[in-house]
């Protein structure tokens, strides 16, 4: 099909983390049309100024096929030169439907086997194994015997489908990350029961640091990299990333390297790790195989992945060298808030609250040191304030169901945190709801 490269425009999902507005912010000053499409009119990319254009679609979390056939339906326009993956949905049917996809568009994303080495985390710990890259005790929850140490009760798969849950798709909710207290053993026919699989095992590292190493491969080269640590989640215990500095760790650099030459990865892709104290080592928690919610500090710190996906996938290779600011601080205004709020009111046995003061202040240092936000800018102020309305929303919705509302579709049980990597000290409320996407981070987690 020919293209039309003097309107050439590229489809971002919509959602309602700050990573679509981030790519809307990174392209469409370089002339890119842009078209968000979003099962949801109040998500906060629709209020962009950036936004070209907005296209309604299918709910991926309740048809995902039609999803899959609406994506491919956007991609057929002559104006459409590739698709963004954003959540682990998007990445999903376009890796499935890769050989229909790139007949009308460019495809810089793995294909289906290589993508569930990374779904499946059963396959993606064999590969880190293989690597040579540290990695958490890890089993199925039929296998797990040490029930006396702390650990972690996780989904194997990171997005519910036919493909890995099979009759049980329509049913089965996979469910998130739990904290299991040591001494007691969860039901394993149970978790089969509600997940529709059994679920992963794995001990507790107590560290709520996180460390993502972010990437972007053609064909098993890295074409550009980045590296931030998360000094605040949204809870006090870790969860999504309320505040992160930039950095760069040569161990961290070949711990992610090694995991994605291992796979021959091609794409997006941020690996998370926690930095176990025990041996000072990073373990690998998870990859995220689409772009990460904080998106819009990577940006903002030089690492323009927006642009360097779209230079990959139109012009073959980047136009620059790929450098970034170390030492730059970012926040999350709304995780931010999440936190103190946690400090104030919540418990975790494990972890050692700090007082409120001491948050207060170190909170209010960062903000004046590091005035870099996700959602805030003065050129494109709106998606800022849908967000805040989407909150107030979401606050409204809970009080009339009796309850307080989730920060995210879960609070902090789901997989992963602001940039996937997962919390610490989480475990649901016997009222909380699972997601059928085991991520918060590029899922329909409310940021701001």
């Amino acid at each position: 099909m020919e293209r039309h490269r003097d309107d050439a425009g590229v489809v971002v999902p919509g959602i309602d983390a700050p990573s679509t507005v981030a790519c809307l912010r990174s392209l469409r000053p370089r002339g890119i049309r842009t078209i968000v499409g979003s099962e949801s009119r109040s998500t906060p990319a629709a209020t962009s100024v950036y936004r070209d254009e907005f296209v309604g679609l299918p709910d991926p979390e309740t048809d995902l096929a039609a999803y899959g056939d609406a994506l491919l339906s956007l991609a057929e326009r002559p104006d459409v030169e590739t698709i963004i993956p954003v959540r682990e949905e998007d990445i999903y049917v376009l890796a499935e439907r890769k050989d229909a996809f790139a007949d009308v568009i460019a495809t810089p994303w793995p294909d289906f086997e290589t993508l569930r080495r990374v779904q499946d985390r059963v396959e993606l710990f064999a590969a880190a194994d293989a690597a040579g890259v540290a990695a958490p005790e890890t089993a199925l929850l039929d296998q797990w015997d040490d029930w006396d140490q702390e650990t972690i009760v996780k989904p194997r798969y990171t997005v519910a489908s036919p493909t890995y849950l099979g009759a049980r798709f329509d049913d089965a909710e996979i469910g998130s990350t739990e904290y299991q207290r040591p001494g007691t053993r969860p039901d394993p026919q149970a978790a089969l029961e509600r997940r529709g699989h059994v679920p992963l095992v794995q001990e507790r590292i107590p560290d709520s640091r996180e460390f993502g190493f972010f990437a972007l491969y053609e064909h098993g080269d890295p074409v550009a990299t980045f590296q931030h640590c998360q000094r605040r989640g949204w809870k006090y215990c870790g969860g999504p990333s309320a505040y992160r500095e930039s950095v760069h760790i040569p161990d961290l650099e070949t711990a992610g390297r090694a995991l994605l030459d291992e796979l021959e990865w091609h794409g997006l892709a941020m690996v998370e790790f926690l930095r176990d104290p025990a041996d000072d080592e990073f373990k690998l928690m998870e990859i995220n195989p689409r772009f990460w919610s904080s998106l819009p500090f990577s940006v903002r710190v030089g690492a323009d992945f927006p642009y360097y996906y779209w230079q990959l996938a139109t012009d073959g290779q980047l136009t620059s060298e790929p450098t970034y600011d170390v030492g730059v601080g970012g926040h999350l205004l709304r995780g931010e808030l999440s936190y103190l709020h946690s400090v104030a009111t919540e418990e975790y046995p494990l972890v050692e609250r700090p007082s409120l003061r001491t948050a207060a202040r170190e909170v209010a240092t960062s903000l004046v040191s590091h005035p870099r936000f996700d959602y805030a800018v003065l050129d494109d102020p709106m998606p800022f304030f849908q967000d805040g309305v989407n909150l107030v929303q979401a606050w409204l919705d809970g009080r009339s169901d009796g309850g307080i509302p989730d920060q995210t579709e879960t609070s902090l049980e789901a997989e992963s945190t602001d940039d996937g990597v997962e919390p610490t000290e989480t475990k649901p409320g016997p009222d909380e709801e699972s997601t059928r996407s085991a991520q918060t981070d590029g899922g329909r987690s409310p940021d701001s």
